[in-house]
């Protein structure tokens, strides 16, 4: 009695297992709402559908939206964007925004944008509600000298043609900061911008900085220009520290220079000096030599010494300093006989 209670229990709840498993890859509820909604869905595409792993109810959702707007995208298709990573419902919403906008938009260029991951609503929208993006400030120097500080706006609308592949917002920032420098350095002077500041819209515009983006410039405001600092003299200001510095480092080389030069003079002095001492101290041993021998008389001596005095007597006239130093006088000569 307990073993045929155990297997009813075991029956009964293998049944139900099965027939959830039963509902589970047969959906009749998607299947019977796929019908009341008018698209032609076999119950087997839907079971097709639950053994390759595609949830139903997303297909089944993003058809019927598909086929309501008119439409016409096969359940294929839709299979093979969900297996490769797509987003369905994005898609499809894009889709038939684009056509309420009367924007030409293929489903295979959805789903391109959508496997680029990227949003293809987001440029749907962007197309038919252009987007203002707001950019750093930007910093040029007039011909001048004077440094501009400028704000700008740029309003873009989406290129469905080129949102795959196409470069991104800042991308677009930068050309157009490149463009706002270069519009700015072309000035004589900074006057002429704050008096125009729409040349620099126009001189941008005109560069087509677009190219090769997702987007497609509309429109450049310039929203703010401020004059900042004169880059031109703080230029000539250090130019002409630096020169004072290299006046001065070529001051000290040469003042340098001129000290070894003093320095080699006073040792080339005291060697001369010292050869001179050497010299004079000769002077007495030729002469003592001069007298033993006969060369040097008595007489010529006392000559000799006068006309040393006479010429001490006429520098020291003359105001010079003293007199030049004579020979050291030789030894005190023989009396003659």
């Amino acid at each position: 009695m307990v073993l045929g209670s155990f297997l009813v229990i075991v029956v009964a709840f293998v049944a139900i297992i099965l027939f959830f498993m039963f509902l589970y890859y047969f959906p009749f509820g998607q299947w019977i709402r796929a019908q009341a909604a008018g698209v032609r869905l076999g119950i087997f595409s839907l079971v097709r559908m639950r053994l390759m792993r595609v949830p139903p109810g997303v297909i089944v959702d993003a058809l019927v939206m598909a086929r309501k707007a008119g439409l016409t995208v096969s359940v294929d298709q839709m299979q093979s964007q969900y297996l490769a990573g797509g987003h369905i419902d994005v898609v499809t919403l894009s889709l038939i925004s684009a056509q309420r906008a009367q924007i030409p938009l293929s489903w295979e260029a959805a789903c391109a944008i959508d496997l680029a991951g990227r949003n293809p609503q987001e440029a749907v929208q962007m197309s038919v509600n252009p987007k203002v993006i707001e950019t750093p400030t930007f910093q040029g120097v007039a011909k001048d000298g004077i440094q501009l500080n400028v704000k700008a706006r740029v309003t873009v609308r989406a290129a469905i043609d080129r949102y795959v592949g196409g470069a991104g917002e800042a991308t677009v920032i930068a050309r157009v900061g490149e463009g706002v420098v270069a519009a700015i350095g072309s000035d004589s002077t900074y006057k002429e911008v704050l008096e125009n500041p729409d040349h620099i819209s126009k001189t941008v515009l005109t560069k087509g900085l677009d190219a090769g983006t997702a987007f497609e410039i509309v429109s450049i405001d310039i929203a703010d220009v401020d004059v900042g600092r004169n880059v031109g003299a703080d230029l000539q200001t250090a130019q002409a520290e630096a020169d004072r510095k290299v006046a001065q480092a070529k001051a000290a080389e040469r003042q340098y220079a001129a000290l070894a030069q003093e320095q080699e003079m006073k040792a080339q002095t005291q060697a001369m000096r010292a050869k001179v001492v050497e010299a004079e101290a000769l002077v007495p041993a030729a002469m003592a030599e001069a007298f033993r021998s006969g060369h040097l008389g008595v007489m010529d001596y006392y000559r000799m010494q006068n006309v040393l005095s006479d010429t001490d007597m006429r520098n020291a006239i003359a105001g010079q300093s003293g007199g030049t130093p004579s020979a050291v006088p030789p030894p005190t000569p023989p009396t003659p006989s």
